[in-house]
């Protein structure tokens, strides 16, 4: 007789994308700023999370690696830290960086959160057969815009765990990134949250991560274009815009825009845009923190930061950060936890 099939493990996926109609209004929000902004997400179409994916492996590129092998090493030492709970990724992209963190901590569930649901499907199926013992969900929507988590039997009760890895809080101007670090500690409910920031670093560095050699930097931007024509009925020629990244140093940041090569008028979202030759469209930013900047942030959300690891250069942090009234001040940037630290954890 033959035997059974049996089907691979899958993870459950709940789909909050924001509608058509809501992408329309925040496209015309986006367009009319000066200069022109579109949220950073419409990025992430399941074309765009697959260039972004390719960007991570350039060599240009060493953020993601970095922080990788930053969490394969103090993956014990953090699950210590965090102790047990259900992780809430936030922007869980391919989901491989949460990988050692569900080794050693062995959470009650993994919530990703993100904005592709083709790839957050694909992406938590896999980790799913990889983590069969830990149960998980992936919740499709942009986290920056979420009032409250679904109510699902795996959030309920349980003490929740934020990780927003990637250094990802960059693409938030300061006033922003304060809101959503609020809003995370609302989402959380009490508890704690693991933030990865990168570093500022020379300039020529930093400029090449972000527009490297094989172009695919630039293919990630344009496809933005290719989205709004697709989605929004736009008429974007994308020969007609080049990609630039330059690094602004007052701001601690790299600008990423899309250049209009010339005069001409666009349809998109049902509405005419006349771009003049020369103008930008900003796609995203990329704000670099030292760790004293990030304290200071952090601390104006209502964080405190509790414990640092970083890599051997201190070119990428790992912020351990708990809501501000539980904890005692924020400490010295170290790789070892304080006494304090390690009492706040047992009050946690």
């Amino acid at each position: 007789m033959k035997a059974p099939t049996i089907s691979p493990l899958q993870a459950e996926l709940i789909n909050l994308h924001p509608a058509l109609v809501d992408m329309r209004r925040m496209v015309c929000d986006g367009l009319r700023k000066k200069p022109r902004q579109l949220p950073a997400w419409l990025l992430y179409d399941t074309e765009g999370s697959r260039l972004f994916e390719q960007i991570c492996e350039q060599p240009e590129y060493s953020l993601s690696r970095t922080e990788t092998a930053l969490l394969g090493k103090q993956a014990a030492a953090i699950a210590t830290a965090l102790e047990s709970g259900v992780i809430v990724e936030f922007g869980a992209g391919s989901a491989r960086k949460v990988g050692p963190l569900l080794r050693s901590l062995r959470p009650a569930a993994y919530i990703a959160i993100d904005i592709s649901s083709e790839h957050l499907q694909e992406s938590t199926n896999a980790l799913q057969r990889q983590f069969p013992e830990v149960p998980i969900l992936g919740i499709c929507c942009d986290h920056s815009q979420l009032d409250a988590l679904p109510d699902h039997p795996l959030l309920r009760g349980q003490r929740r765990i934020g990780f927003f890895p990637g250094s990802s809080l960059g693409n938030f101007e300061a006033k922003e990134a304060i809101v959503l670090l609020r809003n995370f500690r609302k989402l959380l409910n009490g508890g704690p949250l693991l933030l990865g920031l990168d570093h500022p670093k020379p300039k020529e560095r930093m400029v090449a991560a972000y527009n490297d050699a094989a172009g695919v930097s630039a293919a990630f931007a344009h496809n933005l274009l290719h989205r709004l024509n697709h989605e929004l009925e736009g008429d974007f020629d994308l020969d007609q815009f080049t990609y630039r990244a330059s690094w602004q140093a007052e701001q601690s940041r790299v600008v990423m825009e899309l250049v209009s090569k010339c005069k001409q008028l666009i349809t998109v979202a049902g509405r005419q845009w006349l771009f003049t030759a020369g103008e930008s469209l900003i796609t995203e930013y990329s704000i670099k923190y030292l760790p004293e900047a990030a304290l200071a942030l952090i601390a104006e959300a209502g964080w405190d930061g509790v414990q640092r690891w970083h890599d051997p250069a201190n070119e990428f942090s790992i912020h351990l950060l708990k809501p501000s009234n539980c904890t005692a001040k924020p400490k010295a940037a170290t790789n070892e936890p304080s006494r304090a630290t390690s009492q706040n954890q047992a009050r946690a």
